[in-house]
């Protein structure tokens, strides 16, 4: 995680650079010059930004599959369906007696 923080501060430190060099040299340098620098800029930093995305994605550990089932079963135990919240709501059919068995299983 510390890593990642160095890789935005030198991305912010490369940017606030390239901006002090594109705005304290536009009145010297032609308009033409100044876009072709701006638009290099621009690239490179885009490609840094690209790098960095995908050294991140191939840093990033798989997640067990054990992982992503609790996951999921925790999320299932946590959502509360209407039934449960409301047995007794209009037009919801009362549940049925505990031990008495379902009349298709008979």
């Amino acid at each position: 995680m510390r890593g990642d923080v160095g890789q935005w501060v030198r991305a912010g430190l490369v940017l606030t650079l390239l901006g002090e060099i594109l705005l304290g040299q536009s009145g010297l340098l032609g308009e033409a010059l100044a876009g072709a620098v701006a638009l290099a800029a621009t690239t490179a930093v885009c490609a840094a930004l690209l790098a960095c995305a995908v050294l991140t994605a191939r840093a990033a550990r798989p997640v067990p599959p054990t992982r992503v089932r609790t996951a999921l079963r925790e999320r299932a135990l946590r959502t509360a369906f209407l039934p449960q919240r409301d047995p007794d709501a209009s037009g919801r059919p009362r549940p049925r007696a505990p031990g008495r068995p379902a009349p298709a299983a008979g």
